[in-house]
């Protein structure tokens, strides 16, 4: 009877010296390392990709995507319009790119509600840069599963190069030059699809208007 627990005791105890160490070497000594490497290495990446003014402000994240609206919501004409976005605040009233509440609408593919919205954001996305039902992509009218897409199709920031242009005071010339200049192709030339960074563009179009 001893010999049983004076066995269990110890298998009890090089258990919990193995949990001790374990988690001494993955959570301290890994963590610790790939922190080291990540911020020696990666400096940028590891703290957020973020974005800062001349003054030394964080104003953005490099992959993070954001609101270009006024208060009340209204596309602000100046800017290339984001993705719509279905994350809300804390008490679960809509709040557009709101990163501390990454989420989709979870809205089905036939559901009432989704199709309405739809209809309404196609409506309006047309009606703003004056074309047709027809030529409005989809990613101008569907948010994305984290509510956070930094990126929007070349197609939808096409379509808004007129207005941006007219609004800035600059050529189409110019402005279709500047989205090309943020448009990344596909990894390794087949994975994904083109995309336009749009907290980028808008940022760049800022700094000439500045400059």
């Amino acid at each position: 009877m001893k010999s049983t627990i004076s066995l269990q005791l110890r298998s009890l105890f090089a258990g919990f010296r193995a949990m001790l160490v374990l988690t001494a070497v993955i959570a301290l000594v890994y963590t610790g390392a790939l922190t080291l490497i990540g911020q020696l290495a990666f400096p940028s990446q590891s703290n957020g990709s973020l974005i800062e003014n001349g003054s030394g402000k964080v104003i953005a994240s490099k992959y993070i995507g954001q609101s270009f609206t006024d208060a009340k919501g209204h596309a602000l004409p100046q800017y290339f319009q984001s993705r719509p976005s279905a994350t809300t605040n804390s008490n679960g009233d809509p709040m557009p790119y709101n990163a501390a509440s990454s989420s989709g609408s979870n809205l089905g593919p036939t559901s009432p509600e989704l199709l309405k919205l739809i209809r309404e954001r196609k409506q309006a996305v047309a009606q703003r840069e004056h074309v047709s039902l027809q030529d409005v992509p989809a990613d101008a009218v569907t948010a994305s599963a984290s509510g956070l897409d930094y990126q929007i199709s070349p197609e939808y920031a096409s379509i808004q190069v007129n207005r941006v242009a007219k609004e800035r005071g600059m050529s189409k010339a110019a402005v279709t030059i500047l989205v090309k200049q943020y448009t990344t192709n596909r990894a390794l030339g087949f994975i994904g699809e083109r995309a336009v960074n749009v907290v980028e563009l808008n940022l760049a179009l800022d700094h000439m208007v500045k400059g």
